[in-house]
């Protein structure tokens, strides 16, 4: 179909968003050369992208709609699917729940948002293509946090999930429904997404185990994005042993992922599993416990964990790394406007080589206006501070923070080289009610790995008042096999919810 071309008010109007004036013989010139490129346009645009190749392998794909609440009561779940992979696999008999940003062709998936309710991807993720290979089963799409930009789980277009222990309160997010889902029986692992302890903070309040990965470990290709140096996606169940392995699966070398190392180590995270904690060394990071609006009996479960762990042979020392308190104060310098950005071209970022989804655009271009002023307040206030921020200084304060990322990572890379492991409560507190405001204090233990891009892994290690207290492992950089060794070790001393 023929691109109109612009008028020379809708030229003048673009020229000025940029600070230009054109005069009348510049609109002209422009006018003719704008529509001259149309035609380059045009043939771009007619060239549609077929589907990706495991979509003619697995043809098997049915949409179930969504649940009702008798079948779904903690409101988890976006969607019932079934997509059927290989006969035979390490993932055979294992069904997965995706955070519904996570693409999986001929699937409804909307991040969480009104504004892409209808869009079907037509494409599947790199690691949707991994677990079907390993005959995996794709069975629901996940209730997540509007857009992923919230801690809380409250903030989906569809409602808020509901915390499994005590549905008064929150699951945390803003991977809710891959964490509260966990307490049905028909799903068996989940895939959450990371960018300031999204896959961590609801493990830690639904009482999961969920790992995020290092960074660049797991391909995040065909998953939607919040900024390309945060985003990690990785696994969430109800036992270590089934996190590890969903990473034998997913992890690994994708060159349709910018985000990725050219050379990752090839990792059986399942076979040392039981390798146990004897000499493994973990420093117990003072700064972790001492967070605005930490609570003393989540310190005390965790430090519990750390003496459990000490007999079963691991060796504990208290450090400081005084860079830590704070150190989450960065990301907002980053997501808004790196979401903003985001935004900006239609959820697919820009200035890569690595593989995009022109659908997702189309269709979030095409529905954005008319669907915006829907969206939650957290959405508006990521794009009103990323604009202001892009405008007021330039780029300048973005480039900055990030620019601060290495030091930061060199401080916890000093500490790890004398030990195994850093360990601190997943959250300073346990979660608040749906009702009550939401503190921002939950992301200071989390949010400082997605600067950094060390592997973090949320272990329950109790109940107090009812309620989930969860346990964080950093390690070196993909060195994620060794955080599952010892979240193996303590889950194997004892259950936790027997306390």
């Amino acid at each position: 179909m023929p691109i109109q071309p612009p008028s020379e008010n809708e030229l003048r109007e673009i020229a000025r968003a940029h600070q230009m004036e054109l005069t009348a013989d510049e609109v002209k010139s422009l006018g003719t050369s704008v529509s001259a490129q149309l035609r380059v346009f045009e043939k771009i645009e007619a060239g549609r992208p077929e589907a990706r190749g495991s979509v003619m392998r697995y043809p098997t794909r049915q949409d179930l709609g969504r649940p009702d609440r008798k079948d779904d009561p903690l409101n988890a779940i976006v969607r019932r699917c079934l997509v059927t992979g290989a006969p035979s696999g390490k993932l055979k008999g294992k069904r997965i729940g995706l955070k519904d940003s996570v693409c999986v062709a001929g699937i409804q998936v909307s991040g969480g948002s009104h504004v892409l309710q209808g869009y079907t991807a037509d494409q599947d993720a790199t690691i949707v293509e991994r677990m079907l290979d390993a005959g995996a089963q794709i069975v629901a799409m996940l209730n997540m946090d509007d857009f992923a930009l919230s801690g809380d789980g409250r903030t989906s277009a569809y409602g808020p999930v509901l915390n499994p222990h005590r549905q008064e309160y929150c699951t945390g997010g803003s991977s809710c429904g891959s964490g509260a889902s966990l307490y049905y029986d028909s799903i068996d692992i989940t895939i959450g997404t990371d960018q300031g302890g999204s896959i961590r903070i609801p493990s830690s309040w639904c009482g999961v185990v969920g790992l995020k990965p290092s960074y660049g470990l797991v391909p995040y290709t065909g998953v939607m994005s919040i900024d390309p140096s945060l985003d990690h996606v990785g696994p969430m169940a109800r036992s270590v042993s089934d996190v590890a392995l969903a990473m034998d699966v997913i992890a690994g070398r994708d060159p349709l992922d910018q985000r990725q190392l050219h050379d990752l180590p090839k990792i059986e995270y399942t076979r040392n599993l039981a390798a146990g904690t004897k000499g493994k060394r973990l420093a117990i990071v003072r700064e972790g416990f001492s967070q605005p609006g930490g609570e003393d009996d989540v310190n005390d479960a965790v430090k519990s964990a750390v003496a459990t762990l000490e007999k079963v042979g691991a060796r504990a020392e208290e450090v400081s790394i005084p860079e830590h308190t704070g150190a989450s104060d960065l990301l907002f310098a980053i997501i808004p406007e790196g979401m903003m950005r985001l935004m900006q071209t239609g959820l697919v970022s820009t200035h890569h080589g690595g593989l995009y989804n022109p659908s997702l655009a189309e269709f979030y271009g095409n529905h954005y206006p008319a669907r915006a002023n829907q969206e939650a307040s957290t959405v508006k206030f990521m794009a009103v501070l990323g604009e202001f921020a892009a405008r007021r200084f330039h780029g300048q304060l973005y480039a900055k923070a990030q620019n601060a990322r290495a030091a930061l990572r060199a401080k916890y890379d000093d500490v790890l080289k004398r030990f195994d492991a850093l360990v601190m409560p997943t959250t300073p507190m346990k979660p608040f009610r749906i009702d009550a405001q939401a503190p921002y204090s939950m992301i200071t233990n989390t949010a400082p790995f997605n600067m950094t891009g060390h592997p973090g892994l949320s272990v329950p290690c109790a109940l107090s008042g009812g309620l989930p207290v969860g346990m964080m492992l950093i390690g070196r950089h993909l060195d994620d096999a060794t955080l599952l060794q010892v979240g193996y070790a303590f889950e194997q001393s004892g259950d936790w919810r027997k306390r």
